[in-house]
């Protein structure tokens, strides 16, 4: 578990502690919830029309991947601080994968988001490409991000190929109706007022979705799992100001990408393949934080947030549970709301949720959430209260 202790990398023995990703942490769970109310926004003109178009380009699918690239960053340090200690590590991640796996499956059945279960199902090529090289690596990165347009191309070659093209336009109508069917019956389902219904209706989605050919391909998830994967092993945490050159460049083309997939490349007629896409404005976000904030101070004064992010599972959950209970039909069934106050909802949340992360820690030492994954992939109950031979124990 990363500590809190507002040091840029402190040693613990042979491992080091890393504050600064609990902070992108606490970062990218504001950022989710920002985008999980805009999903409830409905169009609009006006200041309202602004902040729903900055979210749009700014934030959505950018806090997704900052969980993806922390995820690898995750694995890389759990991986080190095996081989520091000379103890199994394979056995014990899978388990690990396993839980969250458990917890994916019942935020996808039981409220309708499924982020949880593809992390832990593809955090298991991590495990695999643990030893690679970083050019190896970085190869396998490219190519992920290359395996939906690539599956698209190769899938519509066959059918026109065995087919012709008429047939290769028709199984491409039929994907598109059937996926607006499955789709419109469950967002009626979540108008309706009876929860069995719903969950009903979920499971039939999650059931076609689980089926899908995106389901199946790494695409930007595993890319990203890489990316921290390097970005630890590289000590850009650790020591952000000894890249900053190479945090600016990565920071850079990350930028460029998100505004050539967001106007040039469509306005040209032109497809990337998904080398360059908009949720890389990712890499601008993280290498912007690790250069402006990590720094003692500005951890100390952004220590809430952090706090935030070291209950990242718990906070997520309690997320969705608060929006289904929001938007749904047996809930309060909102429905549609104006993005300014979609936006004001979701910061008044995470400062209650980090009001909160803030009250526990000082308590316990894993959110509840935390506290079952870590006990359930040990076998074993952890001790929860804060005290210095706990807290020691925790590394």
């Amino acid at each position: 578990m990363v500590r809190d202790e507002p040091l840029l990398a402190s040693p613990t023995g042979s491992v080091e502690r890393i504050a600064s990703l609990d902070l992108l942490r606490g970062i990218a769970l504001l950022g989710m919830l920002v985008v999980h109310f805009h999903v409830h926004t409905a169009e609009t003109a006006g200041l309202n029309d602004l902040v729903r178009t900055l979210v749009w380009r700014l934030v959505e699918t950018k806090s997704h991947g900052t969980f993806a690239l922390l995820f690898g960053a995750g694995f890389a340090i759990q991986l080190r601080r095996a081989r520091a200690r000379g103890g199994p590590f394979a056995g014990l991640y899978v388990r690990r994968l396993f839980i969250l796996a458990l917890f994916g499956f019942a935020a996808h059945a039981l409220f309708g988001y499924n982020v949880l279960l593809g992390y832990a199902i593809w955090g298991i090529p991590l495990l695999l490409m643990r030893n690679w090289s970083t050019r190896a690596l970085l190869l396998t990165a490219c190519l992920s991000a290359l395996s939906m347009s690539s599956y698209r191309a190769a899938a519509d070659w066959y059918v026109r190929t065995t087919a012709g093209p008429a047939a290769a336009t028709a199984v491409l109508e039929a994907r598109r109706a059937e996926a607006v069917a499955v789709n419109e019956a469950l967002h009626a389902a979540e108008a309706q007022e009876s929860y069995r219904t719903l969950l009903a209706a979920r499971l039939r989605q999650m059931a076609w979705f689980h089926a899908q050919p995106f389901f199946f391909l790494p695409n930007a998830t595993l890319t990203l799992f890489i990316a921290g994967f390097l970005m630890i092993r590289h000590r850009l945490f650790e020591v952000p100001h000894a890249h900053k050159r190479l945090l600016g460049l990565v920071a850079v083309a990350g930028v460029l990408s998100w505004a050539a997939d967001n106007w040039l490349l469509p306005g040209a007629g032109i497809s990337s393949a998904g080398l360059l896409r908009d949720q890389w404005l990712t890499f601008a976000y993280v290498n912007g934080a690790l250069l402006l904030l990590n720094r003692p101070a500005v951890l100390r004064a952004l220590h809430p947030v952090a706090g935030a992010g070291r209950m990242a599972l718990t906070n997520y959950l309690l997320q969705i549970v608060a929006l289904d209970l929001l938007f749904s039909g047996y809930g309060l069934g909102l429905g549609s709301i104006l993005p300014v106050t979609g936006l004001t909802a979701a910061l008044t949340c995470f400062a209650v949720q980090t009001a909160l992360s803030s009250f526990w820690l000082a308590r316990w030492r894993f959110g509840p959430a935390e506290w079952l994954w870590r006990s359930l992939t040990y076998k074993r109950l952890q001790p929860m209260r804060r005290t210095a031979l706990a807290d020691a124990a925790a590394l």
